[in-house]
């Protein structure tokens, strides 16, 4: 040891050496100070480089809530509930952002016992560490008005968008959403969010269906003195008609309803004219949402317009995920909505379902009108002063969740990225009412097709 330690300080004594030889020679040539500059230039440039990337590579753990158990919130295979909670700091302490996961639904038998295998279905199946990026991060470059907040991501396995309540005798499977979401917000409240300041509701897609339907809920459980809003990113689903002619979403939605007993926990502004279906669908519901809601959407979702072009294949196939990848490309709504294979029985949409530039003047003549169908749907919505929007004209799904969607290069309307819009909104710098003119005008868009 003694050897190794003489060898080290004969080593550094000989580095001090040339350094100062070659401080010396800088010296004569008059560059010392441009040389200490240059050098602390770049190493306080890779101290922001390793911090940001310190804070946006976070995996946070996740948390099994077990005494959830005994107030019957569990996944469909009977296993408890979870989520991941990345604590605030300085300013950010009484501030949370409680995200909603998503991931689709299930609608039968066969369906809903394949989810029991997946995350989606059982917390024995979950990631234990996740990472949190765009809205969830921790990095003020990626996150600049949230990432100081308690950020936590509620674990989905119920697959009824959080707002189902049955336990189905044949199937032996449960479907506890509304239990599931009951339990965890309390377990939240009792360890900090009951004295909250700020609390922003935001979900994903299927966890966007979810933000809507619980805002009003959650507003009614913390201080009236703190500001609650609502983001819902990609889950203006709508009742749209596919290339056939049916409703295959309603059909689908239906199902999803029935098995899972969602009617009683559904807003009473909706069922108390409208059916249970009708009512979990997003644009019979937002006229009705008292708390405020921003809605974050691809006029062009492809998870909707993906399913309109392929119909009634829903009843019978295995829509297990909400996320779906085909030759290296993302495809949602558009596969799932609009054109469903079993709408598409001539193969003209085949083509124009995966690659947007393939379509012909009627097929993108289609696709235009999902667009002004989501337009009109907002529009008694964009009246609110407290309601925000942000619909622009991408094939995208999702938009908050990623840093690249998020703040990195993000899609921009009216020269402002998402990041910017949503936090204009929530802190009341800025009306925002963002409607993109229709595609192809935008060239800021990250389309997944």
């Amino acid at each position: 040891m003694a050897t190794m330690e003489r060898i080290g300080i004969t080593k550094l004594r000989h580095h001090h050496l040339l350094l100062v030889v070659l401080l010396l020679v800088v010296a004569a040539a008059g560059g010392v100070g441009s040389v200490q500059a240059a050098e602390e230039d770049e190493m306080s440039g890779r101290r922001r480089r390793s911090r940001r990337r310190r804070a946006a590579d976070v995996m946070v753990p996740i948390t099994i809530l077990n005494s959830a158990v005994d107030k019957g919130a569990v996944c469909m295979d009977g296993t408890p509930p979870a989520y991941h909670l990345d604590p605030g700091s300085g300013g950010g302490n009484r501030s949370w952002v409680v995200n909603l996961e998503g991931g689709g639904w299930c609608n039968n038998a066969r369906t809903c016992r394949f989810r029991t295998a997946s995350r989606h279905g059982s917390s024995d199946h979950m990631e234990r560490r996740i990472a949190f990026t765009g809205i969830m991060s921790s990095a003020a470059a990626d996150n600049p008005d949230f990432h100081s907040w308690n950020r936590v991501k509620i674990r989905y396995c119920d697959s009824g968008s959080f707002a189902g309540d049955a336990f189905d005798e044949g199937l032996k499977l449960q479907f506890r959403g509304q239990r599931i979401w009951g339990a965890v917000i309390q377990h939240l409240l009792d360890v900090g969010m009951a004295s909250a300041e700020h609390v922003l509701l935001t979900g994903c897609s299927a966890g966007g269906l979810a933000a809507i339907l619980h805002c009003d809920q959650l507003r009614a459980l913390l201080p009236a003195a703190a500001t609650v809003k609502c983001l819902s990113d990609g889950g203006l689903f709508l009742d749209a008609v596919d290339v056939a002619g049916g409703r295959s979403l309603r059909s689908y939605y239906g199902d999803v309803v029935g098995l899972q007993a969602v009617a009683p926990n559904l807003p009473e502004t909706c069922t108390d004219h409208l059916d249970a279906t009708s009512c979990f669908f997003p644009q019979n519901i937002i006229d009705g949402i008292k708390t405020p809601i921003f809605l974050l959407n691809a006029a062009y979702d492809v998870w909707q317009q993906m399913h309109m072009l392929r119909s009634n294949l829903l009843r019978n196939e295995e829509h297990i995920t909400e996320c779906k990848y085909v030759t290296g490309r993302f495809v949602h709504q558009i596969e799932q909505s609009l054109a469903p294979n079993a709408a598409d029985t001539s193969g003209t949409w085949r083509v124009c379902k995966f690659n947007r530039s393939a379509c012909n003047a009627s097929q993108l003549q289609f696709l235009q009108g999902f667009r002004d169908q989501m337009v009109a749907a907002v529009r008694v919505f964009s009246e609110s002063r407290s309601n925000g929007l942000f619909i622009n004209s991408c094939f995208a799904h999702c938009q908050s969740e990623l840093t690249a969607t998020w703040n990195g290069g993000s899609p921009a309307l009216q020269n402002k990225g998402i990041a910017k819009s949503v936090g204009d909104w929530y802190f009341g710098r800025a009306e925002v009412k963002a409607i993109d003119c229709p595609y192809p005008c935008d060239k800021t868009c990250h389309n997944i097709i």
